[in-house]
């Protein structure tokens, strides 16, 4: 895979690579999980070469909701694109391998119902019916600049959120 084939931007500072990236999804019935396996290896050794080099903060809509409380309803939603056994090992894989740790979990291990986006049907936003689909990731040498992982579930622009990264370097 090349970074031509991958939605999003590379910035390299003195401390870190920030690599912002829009994940494609599985698609409705599952019909690009192959194509999402492929893109995903791809994408995992691209950001392996890259953290060779430097510390990374990758961060997007990696659109998959890695474990259980990422998501209202983990079991109607197992077959479901974001949260295929396939895309959360997918998404494990990448978190060994580069290796990377979840910012907002390793700060706040314990929050219940911390969403990134609503579907716009049967009112999920203000029923908080919700999946957390967007991460800032962090190479583990930048653990003891992370001072704070916020998700802004009130400041909706849109189906997603905001959510923002403060590091002391």
């Amino acid at each position: 895979m090349r970074w031509q084939e991958v939605s999003g931007i590379v910035a390299e500072f003195d401390a870190f690579v920030l690599v912002t990236v829009y994940v494609p999804n599985a698609g409705q019935g599952l019909l690009r999980l192959g194509y999402w396996q492929h893109w995903d290896e791809g994408f995992r050794k691209f950001l392996k070469g890259l953290a060779s080099q430097k510390p990374l903060v990758p961060y997007g809509d990696l659109n998959v909701a890695h474990e259980e409380i990422d998501l209202r309803n983990p079991k109607g939603n197992k077959k479901n694109a974001g949260f295929t056994p396939q895309e959360r090992q997918g998404f494990g894989a990448l978190l060994q391998a580069v290796p990377l740790v979840d910012s907002f979990w390793h700060l706040y291990p314990n929050t219940a119902y911390a969403y990134t986006f609503w579907t716009y049907m049967m009112n999920a936003q203000f029923k908080n019916v919700s999946w957390h689909l967007h991460y800032f990731l962090l190479s583990h040498s930048l653990l003891p600049a992370l001072c704070d992982s916020k998700i802004h579930s009130k400041a909706l622009s849109s189906d997603h959120c905001l959510i923002t990264l403060h590091l002391a370097l």
